[in-house]
């Protein structure tokens, strides 16, 4: 496992992409650890190489007793990119990544290229961080869980993914109270407000609507004040956006570090990606004569299909591919997309995608919630496919 001694500390890295992309630093809150990026990293990993970082007290990093300070862990910071073999990059923090971001900016200006300071402050209220320092020193990590928790991602989210809560908080309690009450000594001790006119290089503040940690009134809206030409963006999420909003993150952070070159390859690289998926789920004759019919007129069209749903969409984890050509056979049919239905049918029946007795329930539930109409013309289209395979080429 790659790790660097840093004042004394072991500092878990790890970095991931293209060698030739550009570098990007990404680096947690309080109370998670590098894996706060996961749900970002496919969208990322087309346009840069990433380093993340587990903080010095969290993750798989030591947790030294004692209070530490912004400085510390930007020297950490810095020590990772050595160990990783990155001179500069930009860096992208959430809450505490992003107050260690704009330390490593200010300390070593050399090393930072641009700023992505996500969910974060410049300055958060002492008394209420040395309240929660005490708490953990007095009931450890489940003291602070449900407050913390409650912070951390919005209401409908945590209840309509109460999964992803879950591992949240398993990774919160898992964080050494030492390390916690380490680095919650940096957040109360912070000293940024009075240098971000200092801040040189071009930087992004992201909000959250549902932050109630770090909203913009009282915090974003310091940064963009106090840090030169700094641009504002808004998402729909509370304080963990990389959780939250994923994609909606990237695409941003894409937009704003990356230089057209570098945008224009992602997109390429997505293209390719999602050409390949379109081939497994289809198959090469009927992909290969789509490509044959574009025209400069909807040339951009399929580039785009191919990217977002073919990529970016049917590659998601959250669901199997069986599952992904079900809900397509079920919603056109339902919707009376009858080109469409006959193509997934098709494709799925040739290519071991699912089963006719699969299809047959599918059709079944179809009838009871889209209608019989729509079934019977369904079954009617699945029967003569059905009919042309048992018949051979």
């Amino acid at each position: 496992m790659p790790f660097v001694t840093s004042a004394g500390a072991r500092i878990f890295w790890r970095l991931d992409g293209a060698e030739a992309n550009p570098p990007l630093v990404l680096l947690n809150s309080i109370g998670t650890d590098l894996t706060l990026w996961d749900a970002a990293m496919p969208h990322l990993l087309p346009a840069f190489r990433l380093l993340r970082i587990d903080m010095r007290g969290h993750g798989a990093s030591d947790a030294p007793a004692g209070a530490y300070t912004l400085a510390m862990l930007a020297d950490d910071v810095s020590a990772a990119m050595d160990a990783a073999g990155i001179g500069a990059a930009a860096v992208a923090g959430v809450s505490l990544g992003g107050m260690v971001a704009m330390q490593l900016a200010l300390d070593r200006p050399e090393r930072v290229t641009a700023l992505a300071l996500i969910c974060t402050s410049p300055a958060m209220d002492r008394g209420a961080w040395e309240d929660r320092i005490a708490r953990v020193a007095a009931e450890g990590m489940a003291g602070i869980a449900d407050l913390a928790m409650g912070r951390f991602l919005s209401p409908a989210f945590a209840a309509q993914r109460p999964f992803v809560a879950e591992s949240l908080r398993r990774g919160l309690l898992s964080t050494p109270a030492q390390g916690y009450a380490g680095a919650g000594a940096a957040i109360r001790d912070m000293e940024l407000i009075g240098h971000l006119r200092e801040i040189a290089v071009p930087t992004l503040v992201v909000t959250g609507t549902r932050d109630v940690s770090t909203p913009y009134a009282g915090h974003g809206e310091r940064l963009v004040a106090g840090i030169p030409g700094a641009a504002h963006l808004v998402l729909d999420c509370a304080h963990l956006a990389p959780v939250e909003v994923p994609a909606a993150l990237a695409s941003a952070l894409r937009s704003f570090l990356a230089p057209a070159q570098e945008v224009e390859q992602a997109a390429q690289t997505l293209y390719e990606a999602g050409l390949a998926h379109r081939r497994r789920v289809l198959g090469d004759d009927w992909v290969d004569r789509s490509l044959a019919a574009r025209t400069p007129f909807n040339a951009e069209f399929q580039a785009m299909i191919t990217r977002i749903a073919w990529q970016e969409i049917w590659s998601r984890p959250g669901l199997d591919e069986r599952t992904r050509r079900l809900l397509v056979v079920a919603i056109t049919a339902g919707l009376g997309r009858w080109e469409e239905f006959r193509l997934h049918v098709r494709a799925g029946l040739a290519r071991d995608g699912f089963t006719r007795d699969e299809l047959k329930e599918v059709l079944m539930q179809t009838a009871i919630y889209a209608g019989v109409p729509a079934a019977n013309t369904a079954f009617a289209e699945a029967g003569r496919i059905i009919a042309e395979i048992d018949a051979g080429p």
